[in-house]
């Protein structure tokens, strides 16, 4: 676990490949204000502390995730699900993935595992 965690800003764009941007990016093409950016920034990192204590306390690592922000009417949303398919997880004893990892890289049983994360989620803490 890195300390801090790592954040990074990707432009959501499909025709350029949701590209990796930082700061003076958003800032100079308008996409986002500096003070805009630093409550991104505080946001993420708020929700990276809830959810790594939440995994935790059910046996599963939160390895990375991704969030998505969007405006609606002027305003900031997050606008994004947490599942296996926006997480990296692993059970945090066998160190098995249990996300789309095992889809992307054939490992299989991946109905199996997302149905483990499910009943790890639901849980009462470990």
């Amino acid at each position: 676990q890195f300390n801090p965690p790592i954040l990074e800003f990707f432009y959501k764009n499909d025709d350029l490949h949701d590209p990796l941007i930082n700061d003076c990016h958003a800032v100079t093409f308008g996409w986002a204000t500096q003070e805009e950016l630093d409550m991104l920034r505080k946001y993420g990192y708020k929700v990276n502390d809830l959810m790594v204590e939440y995994f935790k306390e059910r046996k599963i690592r939160l390895v990375d995730f991704k969030l998505e922000f969007g405006r609606h009417k002027g305003e900031i949303l997050l606008g994004d699900e947490i599942s296996p398919d926006g997480c990296r997880l692993w059970h945090s004893e066998t160190g098995e993935k249990m996300d789309k990892d095992r889809f992307r890289f054939s490992m299989g049983s991946v109905e199996e595992k997302y149905r483990e994360v499910y009943n790890l989620v639901c849980s009462e803490k470990k």
